[in-house]
């Protein structure tokens, strides 16, 4: 969804959001929900004047395909018709601006809830959400953090992460300083960890604490997961995340494994999945995180 050069900002995304629903809307922005920003994502509310609904809005200057790919993610997701996730409405681009955006809808987050109802829930949304073609990847690339995400497709699960996961980070990153030799070896070590022939499931892929939640809706408490990376891969890759930075209580792991139990080696392929975030946080800010890498790298070759 594009705009013409008259419309304002809003004026875009009112039109987007009435083809998409099928009636007028005619939005607004509400106090602090501010839309406008630079190179990063901006969030923020907008008011239906017609309906008073809220939508939840991000928008960022030349980011159209940055927001469409989180739009296509989470809508591969809400299609499972399991987990809450924030329905996905619109994207587009305000032509004037070059100002991308994605239209949600706007959740209203609480305390409490269940995280054993969590591990449930995306252990459900992982048995359902099957490969449309039966390989790994996913029908855009897209983003995790700000770092570009590449998500060709393959049969193998073995190419696919070596490719566009490992490969992908190390090259980011130097090889993490690590000699030629010993990277080689890496990636041979991460093939023969990952030889256990998972099925393609859509998995969130940046499932971190800081994106997940608990919202209140039809008089109920229940879990809500956004901000994805979306693609098909193996499910072990969002369970592996949850122990980066905490979070998740042993109730969440009880609850996934009674839905549907991690197989047997899952612990050492926590490692390999885990390292690609590690990478990615060393490429993002800097700091102790190469440290870390080269830590679970070597961790890894004596797996």
């Amino acid at each position: 969804m594009t705009s013409s050069s008259t419309e304002t900002f809003v004026d875009t995304v009112s039109k987007a959001a009435s083809e998409a629903l099928g009636r007028e809307v005619k939005l607004e922005t509400t106090r602090g929900g501010g839309y406008a920003g630079g190179g990063g994502a901006t969030t923020g509310a907008l008011l239906d004047k017609k309906t008073n609904e809220k939508f939840f809005l991000k928008s960022a200057r030349g980011g159209l395909d940055m927001l469409r790919a989180e739009y296509e993610g989470v809508k591969a997701m809400a299609d499972t018709g399991t987990i809450q996730v924030p329905t996905p409405i619109a994207f587009g681009q305000h032509e004037a601006t070059r100002q991308g955006f994605a239209l949600f809808e706007y959740l209203n987050f609480c305390g409490g809830g269940s995280q054993y109802q969590l591990g449930v829930m995306l252990a459900k949304m992982h048995k359902r959400g099957i490969s449309p073609n039966g390989k790994f990847g996913f029908h855009i690339d897209n983003t995790i953090g700000a770092t570009p995400q590449p998500n060709a497709w393959e049969e193998d699960w073995t190419d696919f992460w070596d490719k566009h996961r490992l490969g992908h980070m190390l090259k980011l990153t130097g090889d993490a300083g690590f000699a030629a030799d010993k990277i080689q070896k890496l990636r041979q070590k991460t093939r023969e960890l990952l030889s256990h022939k998972p099925d393609p499931c859509i998995v969130h892929g940046d499932l971190w604490g800081g994106n997940k939640g608990f919202c209140e809706k039809n008089g109920e408490i229940i879990p809500v997961i956004f901000d994805p990376a979306t693609y098909y891969g193996d499910r072990e890759v969002d369970v592996a995340m949850t122990y980066v930075f905490g979070g998740f209580n042993s109730d969440f792991y009880d609850g996934y494994n009674s839905e549907w139990p991690l197989p047997d080696g899952h612990e050492k392929r926590r490692t390999v999945y885990n390292l690609y975030h590690i990478l990615n946080h060393e490429v993002l800010f800097g700091g102790g995180y190469l440290s870390q890498a080269r830590s679970m790298i070597e961790q890894i070759l004596r797996y």
